[in-house]
């Protein structure tokens, strides 16, 4: 596994949180593409991701290849098979903290934000390898 993960293979251009999105002045192609990206996430994986998830992700320049959003789906499902509500999702350098009733991922964090970082709000923890 590389150091980031990838959602696309072709290279994204930075967008705009959702709730910025809403119609502050941003530009027509600054909001449809915000759409796309979330669209697409949704589309490949049954697993949604909060607004504040997708600009953490940006923010750190991690993207999910299609492969990677599976493991992440099976991750929750697994975790929802155990009765976890909400669950520490752990994949190589990042960690997810995911809303298991609503298969939602609510933040993602990389290692360098976890040194001393406290999660608090899970009842179940997945590791993927």
């Amino acid at each position: 596994m590389s150091d980031k993960l990838i959602i696309n293979p072709q290279p994204l251009t930075p967008f705009k949180p959702a709730a910025d999105r809403a119609g502050k002045g941003l530009h027509k192609q600054d909001q449809a593409f915000g759409k796309a990206l979330e669209d697409a996430l949704q589309k490949r994986s049954d697993i949604k991701f909060s607004a504040h998830a997708l600009e953490r992700l940006r923010q750190r320049d991690f993207n999910l290849r299609e492969e990677e959003l599976g493991k992440i789906g099976d991750a929750v499902e697994r975790a929802r098979k155990k009765g976890v509500n909400s669950s520490l999702v752990l994949y190589g350098d990042l960690a997810l903290v995911a809303s298991i009733r609503n298969k939602t991922i609510i933040t993602a964090v990389d290692t360098k934000a976890m040194k001393d970082h406290v999660f608090t709000g899970i009842d179940g923890a997945v590791i993927i390898e």
